[in-house]
């Protein structure tokens, strides 16, 4: 890439001279030259300028994205656009149609200079749209903070899919900026005010595929090994600094780097922290989005550091591990991603269980955590994935992700999707006498393929047992694309462990994974379930079930505020004194108590009193080698 910076800069040079004379830039032949202006925010809007160069098409096609990658949900971005126009090289309004939520096309497409746009953004109303995107994807102006998801302003052309991309973003120069796309350039008014910064993006993807961050940041850069790591974090009430939160990511990212060993790895990895403040419009999506050399997290600023630390583990270490898969082992359908009619790969026990299976079982391998903590983890995930249809495929499901009944199963994916892992990688260690694993299989798998050949989807099933042994296909053709559910049982027995029945600790809002809250769409409550009767806390203090919650600790709740209230109980302690009122059938019911740990029914994972040798060795193979 360094080899053609001159190149593409004196390019860039050329399309921001606004050339009037359309005879010589043909589309297809220029970057698209792109303008995000953050000096000119108003009522939350950024002004967003698009120039293609000269079209010789009747008619082009303009799109924000429906869908992006990583999400597997409808994101509609382009429901957040506002004041959209097309201009003639004159200056002349063009005509435009809207055609859905996500596209325009402009009819005179020969005389189409640039378009103009406001782009809104997603933060401040996820908790008043249905359907807003996953607050990692999204999208937030603040003159504090822009989370600049690019795909959330930037769309792409129908005829040129493939062409280069010019991005400048001029900023107050007193803000701090980091960027996953590659800077090229900067240039600061004669005032000194403002910043205007060149980017260089080879496609669109590339686009969607870097997001930046500008504002009142704290960064720290440290290396891991040969990866420089960016952290910059965004902490409203200063809270959280980056220095306090770098060596967590430093620790675990050491860890990775020693377990994958020689999967190739990116120079550079950025992390973009968002934490939310809690206040009626802040993002409540918690968690992270992967992207090749970044991943973009949003968590809750009001977490102790422990607790930080232990989420930033959990969610970081698992987009990190997506260098392996989807970003270097995946399909057709995502290597040809169609941002507005998506098709999906039957693989998400692939692309997010094999995942987030290696996002726990690194942490044991590395010493980070206790074997116990790591037999926790998969309980856990058993006890989640209880939630969910346990007789669909999981190939079916993946297929058809965005469609019911499907898709209210897809954060099963994280749950039974980290067991077929497990499974898959007991199954390789006993037929291999330890020697391979799936991490093995998914190093050979990126070996054949990698981040620019993708399989063919109905065909990697058949690969994979090819390349592994008939245990594991017989597993995969009962238990992955077949709808039979997994006896963990035998699976743990072959390591020498069992599960056992007993109380187990939980919180506030679950039993093990199962909530123990509704919602009333009608009226627009929250009301307790049956299954408060197993959660210790509530039904020690007289909660009964289809008791509506009115308020907690003052705060009245509805289902619009739901997540930020119930959200905040995962930062009660012990001893916090908490007043809940009660709407039952008519009668109002207040409870005054003091914050206890709360139980559940549940199994734990224990080590069988007299394994043998061979059950030994294979745990000891699985877990460290």
């Amino acid at each position: 890439m360094k080899k053609i910076v001159t190149k593409i800069s004196i390019g860039l040079l050329m399309v921001g001279c606004g050339v009037k004379n359309p005879s010589n830039d043909i589309a297809t032949n220029l970057p698209i030259a792109t303008t995000i202006d953050l000096t000119k925010v108003v009522e939350d809007k950024v002004p967003v300028s698009i120039n293609p160069g000269r079209f010789v098409q009747d008619s082009v096609k303009y799109f924000l994205p429906k869908v992006v990658q990583g999400t597997y949900s409808v994101s509609d971005f382009g429901k957040y656009v506002d004041d959209f126009k097309a201009y003639d090289y004159e200056g002349n309004e063009l005509k435009i149609e809207k055609l859905d939520e996500n596209s325009w096309l402009i009819a005179n497409a020969k005389q189409l200079d640039k378009l103009e746009y406001k782009v809104n953004d997603t933060y401040d109303i996820e908790n008043i749209t249905i359907g807003a995107p996953f607050s990692p994807s999204g999208t937030n102006i603040d003159p504090k903070n822009y989370v600049l998801n690019l795909h959330g302003f930037i769309g792409y052309f129908d005829i040129l899919k493939n062409n280069q991309y010019g991005l400048k973003v001029k900023a107050p120069t007193a803000l701090q900026r980091t960027s996953a796309l590659q800077k090229v350039g900067s240039e600061t008014s004669e005032d000194g005010q403002n910043t205007t910064d060149s980017y260089f993006a080879s496609r669109y993807f590339e686009i969607t595929d870097n997001p930046m961050m500008y504002g009142e940041l704290d960064v720290e850069e440290f290396n891991v090994g040969d990866i420089k790591i960016v952290l910059s974090v965004y902490s409203p009430n200063k809270v959280h600094t980056a220095a306090k939160i770098k060596e967590t990511v430093f620790k675990m990212m050491k860890g990775q780097k020693a377990y994958l060993g020689d999967v190739n790895s990116t120079p550079r990895y950025d992390i973009y922290l968002y934490l939310a403040e809690g206040v009626e419009n802040s993002p409540t999506g918690f968690g992270a989005l992967e992207h090749h050399t970044s991943t973009v997290v949003v968590l809750p600023e009001q977490m102790e550091d422990e607790a930080l630390a232990s989420a930033m583990i959990d969610v970081v270490s698992h987009e990190f591990f997506h260098i392996v898969t989807p970003l270097s082992v995946h399909s057709e359908d995502v290597h040809y991603f169609d941002y507005n009619d998506p098709t999906f790969s039957k693989h998400l026990w692939m692309y997010e269980g094999v995942t987030e299976y290696f996002a726990s079982l690194f942490q044991v391998n590395q010493g980070l955590v206790e074997e116990e903590d790591f037999f926790s983890k998969m309980m856990g995930k058993i006890q989640n994935a209880n939630a969910y249809d346990d007789n669909m495929s999981f190939t079916e499901m993946s297929e058809n992700i965005l469609e019911q009944p499907y898709a209210p199963n897809y954060a099963n994916v994280y749950e039974k999707g980290a067991l077929i892992g497990m499974c898959i990688d007991i199954l390789m260690r006993e037929a291999s006498d330890g020697n391979r694993g799936i991490l093995s299989l998914m190093k050979e798998l990126s070996s054949k393929y990698g981040k620019n050949k993708p399989f063919e989807d109905d065909k990697i099933i058949e690969e994979i047992i090819a390349m592994s042994y008939p245990s594991v296909g017989k597993f995969l053709k009962t238990h992955v694309e077949g709808n039979t559910p997994i006896n963990y049982d035998e699976f743990f027995n072959k390591v020498g462990l069992a599960m056992k029945a007993e109380k187990i600790e939980t919180n506030y809002i679950q039993n093990s994974g199962e909530l123990i809250f509704a919602g009333n769409q009608a009226t627009g409550s929250i009301f307790f379930t049956e299954a408060v009767e197993d959660n210790s806390f509530w039904a020690d203090n007289g909660v009964k079930a289809n008791d509506d919650i009115i308020e907690i600790n003052g705060t009245k709740l509805s289902i619009k505020n739901v997540n930020q209230v119930l959200g905040a109980t995962f930062q009660w302690k012990e001893g916090d004194d908490l007043e809940v009122k009660l709407n039952r059938a008519g009668e109002e019911v207040v409870i005054k108590t003091k914050i206890t740990k709360s139980y559940t029914k549940g199994k734990k994972l224990v080590v069988l009193e007299n394994p043998s040798k061979e059950q030994e060795d294979l745990k000891q193979v699985w877990l460290k080698n």
